[in-house]
């Protein structure tokens, strides 16, 4: 029987995944040049100081040049002496004179190199390897842990975020600088604020006596707002959003764990548009109210303010979100509403008490404000202790509710108050009806005091005390802001009130002479 020829396909040898070409891969390292380093650390005392900034035990690839590296460090430490002898001593005292490779190798070490001139350089390039053979590592794990199934994606996203921060932070160091060089720049800073005719360092308020006491909201400080339920927290921080999105324009950004983004909006609809809020609630408006709304929110509709009402939302998803914001947008200030709703780390499975959370939310809150160079303000609850005190109720900071870390992460804490919800009706014989005070109560680089401002409820919004609101029947003898500037600090001065310069503001077209005529307000 004739032999059947071979099948083409069954001939063919079967594909080879060995690349003869992949020898494999070593991690990034320069263990000549870490040979060099600890041997000139070992000829000259000073050495130490050219590069004690810019290593660390890990910078060094191999375990025994990280032993003889902390054995150096202790020395230093002690302020003892740094050569052969004392390095081998130190190195056995810490039982590791063994890992280290033995005396041998140690007086090996002073002879790869004749001095320390390039030992800054060599530093560096040590330092390079040990952060790509970091990156590495962080590459790994979030591979491995994107195959699991049970990854929360997000989580993982913001452990990448962090872990590429802390390589940063950990590795780039800013060094001293001389006099000189930061005079410079102080002078350089001054006379660019010089330009800035209304003072305004940071995001503006939109009201004029606050900004004058803040200079607005400064960058990398976290800002926290307390009052009691309905004296008007978010109202006050819509009013901020608004004047800083529509009239400076300015990107900002509000996180929003209470109220509905749909409600946000009708609340700055009612306040841009002058409009009585029950009104926007139940869509009751005539036609020439929606002429009108239509009009007024023309350049709110345009503004850069971005609204999330993500419910409970996490420190997670708030970093992962305010840097996509400050990416993509820039944002120039955060706001959330507000901090007791939010939910902290649940990493260490959420053993510890509603105290600690806070405080590791305040602590996080910082630390966003920080790094994204922006001012966070963060709405908060006072406890129940204001009712039950006696007075005029005034809060005060043992008043923030969950607090202790809160108040000292805070840069700034202001306490929103209006004597007329306590049925307080007249303060040093003047009216409050329509009034709320802004009580500066922390202010870490400036001055306290207590600002007042116009309340207007049917329109949810908060504006410049002025003539026409207010102390009507001082006008001519008060000072239209009413500004008392306290000295609970020592570093305060007081404020002159009577030196306020008046703008012309738009709380004037609040008034219902303007509102019923037809005349259009200019707002």
């Amino acid at each position: 029987m004739s032999e059947q020829p071979a099948n083409p396909r069954n001939s063919r040898k079967k594909p080879s995944y060995e690349n003869p070409n992949n020898l494999g891969k070593l991690p990034p390292q320069a263990t000549d040049l870490e040979e060099a380093v600890l041997g000139a650390l070992m000829l000259e005392k000073d050495a130490l100081t050219q590069v004690i900034d810019i290593l660390k035990v890990e910078s060094f690839y191999k375990d025994s040049h990280q032993a003889i590296f902390q054995a150096i460090l202790d020395l230093f430490s002690e302020s003892q002496p740094i050569d052969l002898l004392t390095v081998t001593s130190q190195l056995r005292k810490n039982g590791k004179l063994e890992i280290a490779g033995g005396a041998f190798y140690i007086t090996e070490l002073t002879s790869k190199v004749s001095s320390a001139a390039n030992i800054e350089f060599h530093a560096r390039i040590i330092t390079e390897q040990a952060i790509k053979r970091e990156l590495i590592r962080i590459s790994s794990e979030i591979q491995k842990n994107a195959f699991e199934e049970t990854t929360d994606v997000f989580e993982l996203l913001d452990e990448m975020e962090q872990s590429l921060f802390e390589i940063s932070e950990k590795n780039i160091r800013k060094n001293y600088a001389d006099m000189r060089s930061i005079m410079r720049e102080a002078i350089a800073e001054m006379e660019a604020k010089k330009d800035q005719k209304d003072g305004l360092t940071g995001v503006p308020s939109g009201f004029t006596d606050l900004d004058r006491v803040t200079s607005g909201w400064q960058k990398s400080d976290l800002v926290i707002i307390a009052a009691r339920p309905a004296m008007g927290k978010t109202a006050f921080v819509l009013s901020v959003l608004r004047n800083a999105a529509v009239d400076h324009e300015r990107p900002v950004a509000i996180f929003s764990l209470e109220m509905s983004s749909v409600q946000l909006v009708n609340r700055l609809i009612s306040s841009e548009a002058e409009l009585d809020s029950e009104k926007i609630k139940k869509g009751s408006l005539l036609e020439h109210e929606w002429a009108q709304l239509v009009h007024k929110t023309a350049k709110l509709s345009k503004a850069s303010l971005f609204v999330d009402d993500t419910p409970a939302l996490s420190i997670l998803e708030l970093r992962a979100k305010a840097r996509k914001l400050k990416a993509q947008h820039n944002i120039q200030m955060i706001v959330i509403d507000y901090l007791q709703l939010m939910s902290g780390d649940t990493k260490g499975g959420g053993g510890g008490n509603r105290e600690q959370e806070i405080a590791s939310i305040s602590r996080a809150l910082k630390k966003i404000a920080k790094e994204l160079e922006i001012p966070v303000i963060a709405l908060s609850q006072l406890s129940r202790a204001v009712e039950t005190r006696g007075g005029d109720k005034r809060p005060q900071l043992s008043d923030l509710r969950e607090s202790g870390a809160i108040e000292q992460d805070a840069d700034m804490v202001m306490f929103l108050y209006r004597p007329e919800y306590y049925g307080i009706t007249e303060d040093e014989g003047m009216s409050t009806q329509g009034v709320g005070e802004v009580i500066i109560a922390k202010h870490r680089n400036g001055s306290l005091g207590t600002v007042k401002l116009r309340f207007i409820g049917k329109y949810t919004k908060f504006t410049d005390l002025d003539s026409l609101g207010g102390y009507q029947q001082n006008q001519s003898t008060e000072p239209l802001y009413g500004n008392k500037f306290s000295s609970q600090s020592s570093g305060a001065s007081n404020f002159d009130s009577s030196q306020t310069i008046n703008l012309p503001s738009r709380a004037n077209d609040d008034s219902d002479d303007l509102l019923n005529s037809d005349t259009e307000s200019p707002f």
